[in-house]
């Protein structure tokens, strides 16, 4: 069965390789809109231009997007504008994958949650470094007892500002926030599937504007945030922005897990092979693609599941899923509440 998978905007950085490898999945026809890239003050090209060097279709406006009535949409806008999107998807019956974080706002988030829920469609968070080897093996090691007790984690997510590339994220109403928005979410998902969805009780968080001063950008470039969990884990993100603008775009993700039988760190985007050709920057993974696997994913649960049924849950509900969006979100609105008050929050 062909699948019509429609990509809604173009905005995020991670659509050009969601549109990348879709038209390169058998059996999916993919359609593409962006109707606010020809006015985005971004050097990376959107928009129709976008499209055709991936070789999809595109449309001009959204309303021609789901009139194509999708199977499925593939949500990868500006942060504030998920809400929308999701909801109309979700109304129209089709599947939805949405790019990290879920909103920006947890009001937001909850109404995108119910909004899935009551028309019975798939919402799942792009989340791609849960798909790693290394960290499906240490999440196998934890659920067989190898560390015994975790009671500690340690994660780092630092990377370039996606500055020239996207302005957006700089952009403190669009993204919700600067570094403590991007990347606090990764390695949260990740923690979050390593407890079982234990819940954040508390978070203290500290961020500045040190990294980057001479972008004069509105939001935070740099950020720890700790975060005690009900289960009695203690965790610890730096999620900052801290790679030079020449530096790599990728493999900034680490994770350390202690428990009371020992340590194990992980680094998901590695090993790889990094360099650069005539288009830029060249990463090439040598475990798998992240994205192509949650991609599966995704696919794997909208052909098994079949069209929507208001009221009734989808038969698969891929991980990760939007509760868990929902509870990395929390993380990061009371990341952002800390950071300003300067005390810890408790959730």
């Amino acid at each position: 069965m062909s699948l019509k998978v429609a990509i809604a905007s173009f905005a995020h950085t991670h659509a050009a390789s969601y549109a990348s490898l879709l038209a390169r999945t058998p059996d999916v026809q993919v359609l593409t809109a962006d109707p606010d890239g020809a006015s985005a003050p971004d050097a990376g090209p959107r928009g129709a231009d976008f499209a055709a060097a991936f070789g999809v279709d595109h449309v001009d406006s959204y309303d021609e997007l789901f009139a194509w009535g999708p199977d499925a949409v593939v949500v990868t806008s500006e942060n504030a504008l998920h809400r929308p999107l999701v909801e109309r998807a979700a109304a129209a019956g089709a599947h939805v994958l949405c790019e990290k974080p879920l909103a920006t706002e947890v009001a937001d988030g909850e109404a995108m949650l119910a909004a899935c829920e009551a028309a019975g469609v798939i919402l799942m968070i792009a989340y791609p470094v849960r798909f790693a080897p290394s960290y499906g093996r240490l999440r196998a090691s934890v659920e067989a007892g190898r560390l015994g007790e975790v009671f500690a984690v340690l994660g780092t997510n630092n990377g370039k500002i996606p500055y020239a590339q996207r302005q957006w994220f700089t952009d403190a109403k669009l993204a919700g926030g600067g570094a403590l928005v991007d990347h606090t979410v990764h390695c949260a998902d990740l923690i979050d599937g390593l407890t079982g969805g234990s819940e954040a009780v508390r978070v203290h968080a500290a961020a500045n504007r040190v990294l980057h001063q001479d972008k004069d950008v509105e939001v935070e470039t740099g950020g720890l945030v700790t975060i005690t969990y009900a289960n009695g884990l203690l965790a610890t993100i730096d999620c900052s922005w801290s790679v030079p603008d020449n530096g790599p775009t990728w493999g900034g993700v680490t994770l350390q897990v202690t428990g009371t039988n020992g340590s194990v760190e992980i680094a998901p985007f590695l090993p790889h092979v990094g360099g650069t050709d005539a288009s830029g920057e060249v990463y090439l993974p040598v475990a798998g693609d992240l994205d192509a696997a949650m991609l599966g994913e995704f696919l794997a649960a909208v052909r098994t599941s079949g069209p929507a049924v208001p009221g009734q849950p989808p038969s698969v509900v891929p991980q990760p899923d939007g509760d868990v969006g929902l509870r990395t979100l929390r993380i990061v609105d009371a990341a952002r509440r800390s950071a300003h008050s300067g005390q810890p929050v408790d959730l």
